[in-house]
């Protein structure tokens, strides 16, 4: 049975008085959920936050990982053993925003996910499609290429490689997939990790992250493929954010 997960990416946003206020307003009212529920934050606020979810169930992750093994002279770079030494558990790999603004690639995204892997972390791999990729019936051609750069090119066991669908078109627009349209992409990338590996299918969670809310939550959640939300602007909204991971029970 895969628990449900829901990641609150925070982005770019926080300073040291509103992490300490969201924490502190979203540990109470998480305790109950029946999901795993983690936040990713900005690096700068990682420490505050792990010492202030010290005496919680939240786990906390990165937004980036540095492609390269060990240490070394890549100046701005955060390697996944320092992320796996100060207490992370997860790390997000091919968001959206990395691919379209920073460049980075499909090979790119592999090597990040198989070092993040190495040092015991969990990758949680983005795809999606543009709103012009979507339009011009391109959908299952991108996701796909997406994951297969990492299923062909990670040697070593994915067990602990969560997936996140997220339409580039639904994320911070207010558009959300409709459950059936993210049901439909879903599916497809657990087609995907079947043909790849059977076992695997069965235990890879899938989240659905473009425009998650309290309000969509729960007719999302209810898919079959959808294990979760990475959620973007709502994780910011203590209330919101609770109501979300609350939707589980």
């Amino acid at each position: 049975m895969r628990r449900t997960l829901v990641a609150g990416n925070w982005k770019m946003h926080g300073n040291s008085r509103s992490v300490e206020q969201l924490l502190g307003e979203l540990k109470p009212s998480v305790a109950a959920s029946a999901a795993e529920v983690a936040v990713i934050p900005p690096y700068l606020y990682l420490s505050q936050a792990m010492s202030l979810l010290a005496d919680s169930d939240i786990a906390v992750g990165a937004q980036n990982v540095c492609k390269y093994r060990g240490e070394g002279a890549y100046t701005g770079e955060i390697s996944a053993g320092m992320l796996k030494e100060f207490g992370c558990r997860y790390v997000l790999v091919g968001h959206s925003e990395r691919r379209a603004l920073f460049g980075e690639t499909d090979e790119c995204v592999a090597e990040k996910l198989a070092v993040a892997l190495e040092q015991g972390l969990q990758p949680i791999l983005c795809v999606g499609e543009s709103l012009e990729q979507r339009s011009a019936g391109e959908t299952l051609r991108v996701v796909g290429r997406q994951l297969q750069a990492v299923l062909q090119g990670v040697n070593q066991p994915l067990d602990d490689m969560v997936v996140a669908y997220e339409p580039v078109w639904a994320i911070g627009t207010g558009e959300t997939a409709s459950p059936e349209q993210a049901q439909d992409v879903h599916a497809f990338i657990r087609q995907e990790l079947a043909t790849f590996d059977r076992g695997l299918s069965a235990k890879i969670r899938i989240l659905y992250g473009g425009s998650v809310k309290a309000a969509n939550a729960e007719e999302l959640f209810a898919q079959p493929d959808i294990d979760g939300g990475l959620v973007g602007g709502a994780s910011l909204d203590a209330s919101e954010f609770a109501a979300i991971c609350k939707v589980v029970n």
